[in-house]
């Protein structure tokens, strides 16, 4: 099966806009096409309430003319287009697609951020995990949603094993990012958001690219788009993951980047399984 996760970062724009980095959004689209996949599971669509409109199902119907699509989109009392969830996955296949709440804090539940889709064998689940904010203002939170995210995993490897993809907003070792020492007390490196993915990793889970690829370095999903040079300088941060149960993790045959070329922030994450 051949897997493929992307934080889009507006799936508007990447469909209907002509700017230099729609464009270039675009060209990433394509290329993920190219790679045929099985399910491509996507994050920070930030559509509205009611999901992908009109122009935008044409758009992916035509793109995407094989796959069915499904959706979890931010509601009130949440804000309006923001975060969001997507899977498209090829007709043939035949799961069922749930959008679970955790009991997480504030408004989080309703911000669109997981979609889960049950297979016979396995469950296929994406996540948007919250960031913890500016000036760390929602790292408290944050630390409850990771509890109760890694809670729900659980739930579900307890009944079948699980493949998880996302943008999980953290960088878990300092060889995970390019400047560890001047970013201790970033969103995305704090020592509660380290000790909250090491505790979901603890309860049963895997680190693909690890996995296969050890301790590599200098390998990253995300350059800020706040430095122009942050992708030319490779100041990446690696924040996006493709997680399984651990008694799938024999079975992975790869877990890699996918070049996005000069388009900065996220780039999308290729996961091949034998399952």
């Amino acid at each position: 099966m051949k897997l493929v996760s992307w934080n889009i970062d507006s799936l508007n724009a990447a469909l209907t806009s002509d700017s230099a980095r729609a464009l270039m959004s675009k060209n990433v689209l394509n290329k993920i096409i190219e790679y045929n996949p099985d399910v491509i599971a996507i994050q920070e669509t930030k559509l509205s309430s009611k999901g992908p409109s009109k122009q935008h199902l044409e758009i992916l119907k035509e793109k995407f003319s094989d796959y069915e699509i499904v959706w979890n989109s931010s509601v009130e009392p949440a804000r309006k287009g923001y975060a969001g969830t997507m899977f498209l996955y090829k007709n043939c296949l035949k799961p069922k697609a749930s959008f679970p709440v955790i009991g997480a804090p504030s408004t989080m539940d309703v911000e669109g951020r997981i979609i889960t889709l049950e297979f016979n064998d396995f469950y296929l689940t994406q996540v948007y995990t919250p960031n913890a904010g500016d000036g760390l203002n929602r790292l408290e939170e944050r630390q409850i949603w990771d509890e109760k995210y890694a809670d729900y995993l659980v739930s579900l490897d307890q009944d079948k094993p699980v493949i998880a993809a996302g943008d999980f907003n953290v960088a878990h070792e300092e060889i995970d990012l390019a400047h560890p020492n001047s970013n201790r007390r970033s969103a995305g490196f704090t020592d509660e958001e380290r000790r909250g993915f090491t505790n979901l990793l603890a309860k049963g889970f895997t680190d693909t690219f690890r996995y296969i690829h050890g301790d590599i370095e200098g390998v990253y999903s995300w350059w800020a788009q706040r430095s122009v040079t942050s992708k030319i300088n490779n100041s990446g941060w690696r924040i996006d993951y493709w997680l399984v149960s651990n008694r799938l993790a024999e079975k992975v045959i790869k877990s890699e980047m996918i070049d996005s070329g000069p388009r900065q922030d996220h780039t999308p994450l290729l996961l091949e399984i034998k399952i």
